[in-house]
């Protein structure tokens, strides 16, 4: 007889629209698309073709400058902190007084928008009474525009964008550095938009957008990336720190079916679920601030 499957057992993920916005506070270091719209199928089209992209080998036309700095635009960011977060809200980017709520990639294009007159990292990027924003447009553009650099980079930039990119399925997060290893990001329902860290989380890029001017600072700033991070990888990642994991799950009734010590798509279900549960950012991956809720060590 065939063995079962592991299956998640939490009803709160059953929405096939991913609406997790019962999960309370999010605080884990690699955000769930924070700000992403997971109703919206049509941003989720091309995620396999843009994880095969390769990085720019060449650098693109120059784009004439705005007259804005990076630390303008950290300026505008800091003046909405505390405001609040709703995931899939959507922040028009013509309108100067709006107040929130937001999520992270409407956040960062928005700030960016009114600080330079620069539409980027959204669909479409000529009305900005139309523009919506998302982390997968946030990378395609950069890469399209010459204008990846490494998030380790980024962190010692004032105003630059760090970004978590969305993958196998999987949903990413957006951020500002303040130039300095933090962060000013719209994190999470509970907690809004914040000063943050950029420490302890995975991040896989950074973005300078182009027509702004950054200045990088004289002091070495340097990020901790944190733990090993456990997540869906193509082919699948199999080995005892999953069936850790698992038995763990299993233990907190989130998990039934034989442990296979394979992370696959049932069980980053099941890891959402306890992290929904536990206030940490629900995003199906085991990084730093998981493995310490599950009580267990990445090593």
């Amino acid at each position: 007889m065939a063995k079962p499957k592991l299956k998640p057992v939490d009803p709160a993920l059953a929405d096939d629209d991913g609406d997790l916005s019962g999960g309370g506070e999010l605080l884990d270091g690699d955000e769930l698309g924070e700000g992403e719209e997971l109703g919206s199928r049509a941003k989720f089209a091309g995620f396999h073709a843009l994880a095969a992209l390769p990085m720019p080998t060449a650098a693109a036309a120059p784009v004439p400058f705005s007259g804005a700095t990076g630390e303008e635009v950290l300026a505008v960011a800091r003046q909405h902190l505390g405001e609040a977060y709703v995931l899939g809200a959507r922040a028009p980017m013509g309108n100067a007084g709006w107040a929130g709520p937001w999520d992270c990639a409407e956040f960062v294009s928005w700030c960016v928008y009114r600080a330079s007159g620069i539409l980027f990292g959204t669909e479409p990027r000529a009305d900005p009474m139309l523009a919506d924003a998302y982390t997968g447009f946030w990378f395609q553009q950069a890469q399209a525009g010459g204008a990846l650099i490494d998030w380790r980079e980024a962190a010692g930039i004032a105003g630059a964008v760090l970004l978590r990119r969305p993958m196998s399925g999987q949903t990413g997060h957006i951020v500002l550095s303040d130039g300095r290893g933090g962060s000013v990001e719209a994190h999470s329902r509970v907690r809004g938009v914040i000063p943050g860290s950029l420490s302890g989380r995975r991040w896989d890029c950074g973005i300078l957008v182009p027509g702004i001017r950054y200045l990088r600072s004289d002091v070495p700033v340097v990020v901790d990336a944190g733990a090993e991070t456990l997540r869906l990888t193509s082919p699948l990642t199999r080995g005892d720190s999953v069936r850790a994991v698992q038995q763990r799950l299993v233990a907190l009734g989130l998990l039934v079916g034989d442990v296979d010590s394979i992370f696959g798509p049932q069980t980053a279900h099941a890891v959402r679920a306890f992290q929904a549960r536990k206030g940490l950012v629900p995003d199906g991956e085991v990084g730093q601030l998981t493995w310490t809720a599950l009580g267990l060590d990445p090593n």
